[in-house]
C-alpha cells in the first residue's frame, strides 16, 4: 500500500483505511429513469415496444464478453443459488485447481434489480430478478479480488 501512496501521491486526495475492502459501485445516470432510458431508446432508434428484445440481445453480448474469458481459459463458470456462499465456491475451485494468480472463475446468480418494463407509451421501473456475474481473480499484487457486472 506504501508502494502505492508513494507512487501516485499527487493525484491522492485522501487515503482510507478500514476493512479487507472497498466496493465501488456505479451507474450510468441517464439509465436510472423512465425519461432517461426514453432518450437512449429514441437516440438509438428504438420504439418502447421494441425495449424488451433490443435489452435481451444487449444481455446476451454483455454475458458472452463477461463469460468469454473464463470459458476460454476452461477455468469454472457455474451458477449459483441463493443460498450458495460464491466466495466460498471460488476459493475452493482456486485451491482445488491451484490458482494463486489470474482469473480463478466466473459465477452467476439470479438477484432482484431494478430495470424497466415497457408500459404503453412509457417505461416504468419494475424490480424483477436479473443475472449477475461474479468474476473471481487473483491479483499478484493486490490479492483476492472479486468482482461484479
Amino acid at each position: 500500500m506504501q508502494q502505492f501512496i508513494a507512487k501516485f501521491e499527487k493525484d491522492i486526495r485522501g487515503v482510507m483505511s478500514g476493512f479487507d475492502r472497498v466496493l465501488f459501485r456505479g451507474s450510468l445516470r441517464r439509465l436510472t429513469h423512465s425519461l432517461g432510458m426514453k432518450w437512449y431508446l429514441s437516440q438509438n432508434d428504438i420504439l418502447c415496444k421494441q425495449y424488451e428484445d433490443h435489452v435481451k440481445a444487449v444481455s446476451q453480448q454483455v454475458k458472452k464478453a463477461a463469460l468469454g474469458p473464463f470459458q476460454q481459459q476452461n477455468l469454472l463458470v457455474k451458477h449459483v443459488y441463493g443460498s450458495d456462499d460464491k466466495e466460498k465456491i471460488a476459493r475452493a475451485f482456486a485451491v482445488e485447481r491451484g490458482i494463486t494468480e489470474g482469473d480463478v472463475c466466473a459465477l452467476t446468480a439470479m438477484e432482484m434489480a431494478p430495470t424497466f418494463q415497457h408500459y404503453k407509451t412509457d417505461m416504468a421501473i419494475r424490480p424483477r430478478p436479473c443475472l449477475t456475474i461474479y468474476h473471481y481473480r487473483i491479483d499478484p499484487e493486490w490479492g483476492w479480488m472479486p468482482t461484479t457486472s
